[in-house]
């Protein structure tokens, strides 16, 4: 009798990809869940217990990297990490193979690269396993749980959030777009250099999403023209992890959507966000960014209680 074990063959991909593939119920569900996590990270019966999660990051991290590995600790699971050297892909093995050896062997993968969102779908289409997006080139949707968790931690709800973003149309960015759109009567302006800003095609798919929940998403290239009321002003830094900017003489172009004391007093009211690491005197004062109305700090902490959320979700439908 053959005993081998067949390949089952490609299957539905299962994960966290981009939040746009997700309805607003799932994403608040998340958002929710995470602040039950922070404010208790024992409120979980070990979804993870028996379970193996792969860690593979290709570039650099610090919180989302130990988020997840700790996360899946504190559910029970157990932690193989990837190095951006340590897989065969590095020599010529296909993606498609990778993920095949992967899904026989892990239960859940989360995975930073540099390439594109594509990438993590076809490890889980090939691997038949959930993967978890950490960060991809196009989109940064953990960081957006992270995110959202953070503001109805502080609101309690966080519809009709006014939240202004200043700085590069990055990955978080495009998260924050795609999560925002699902909270009824947001209102969301990314004010971005010219050429740096928010891909129209991510605005265009967010701004529909909005529609159907009262809120709205819009982009201007001026910071003078910012809503007169904003309840957040969120920066990141302006050199995004693994990017690089063709021309030599972009922080010029920055240079007006620095966040210091001066802008914020525009609204003296409003909150500071920032995903860190942060760089003191370019996207951000170290005044703002250490001061009393800076939630950078609870963003920071608030990555571990995302994580095992994300984490949670990702393996409770395939157990």
């Amino acid at each position: 009798m053959d005993t081998h074990p067949v390949w089952p063959g490609p299957a539905a991909e299962r994960g966290l990809f981009s939040l746009a593939d997700l309805e607003p119920a799932p994403i608040r569900e998340l958002a929710v869940r995470s602040v039950e996590l922070f404010r208790d990270g024992k409120a979980h019966d070990s979804p993870l217990e028996s379970r193996v999660v792969g860690v593979l990051f290709t570039k650099t991290s610090t919180r989302t990297r130990t988020a997840f590995t700790a996360g899946a600790i504190r559910l029970g699971g157990n932690t193989i990490t990837y190095g951006p050297h340590d897989l065969q892909i590095n020599t010529g093995e296909s993606l498609e193979d990778t993920g095949r050896v992967l899904g026989s062997m892990l239960d859940v993968l989360v995975a930073r690269t540099a390439g594109p969102l594509e990438e993590l779908r076809v490890l889980s289409r090939q691997g038949c396993l959930p993967v978890i997006n950490a960060m991809a080139a196009q989109e940064h949707p953990s960081q957006g749980v992270c995110d959202l968790a953070t503001l109805h931690a502080v609101f309690g709800d966080p519809a009709g959030v006014r939240l202004l973003y200043v700085g590069e149309g990055n990955n978080t960015a495009v998260a924050l777009a795609h999560g925002l759109a699902a909270v009824p009567g947001a209102r969301v302006t990314f004010a971005t250099p010219a050429g740096y800003g928010v891909p129209d095609s991510q605005l265009r798919v967010a701004a529909r999403r909005a529609d159907a929940v009262g809120a709205t998403i819009a982009q201007v290239h001026d910071v003078a023209l910012a809503p007169d009321e904003v309840d957040i002003v969120y920066t990141t830094r302006w050199q995004t992890t693994g990017t690089h900017k063709a021309d030599p003489a972009w922080r010029e172009a920055f240079r007006p959507f620095h966040v210091d004391g001066a802008l914020l007093k525009r609204w003296p009211k409003a909150l500071f966000m920032h995903d860190l690491p942060a760089h003191r005197g370019e996207e951000v004062s170290g005044g703002v960014l250490d001061g009393d109305r800076s939630l950078a700090w609870t963003q920071a902490a608030m990555k571990l209680a995302s994580a095992m959320a994300i984490l949670e979700w990702a393996a409770t439908p395939y157990s």
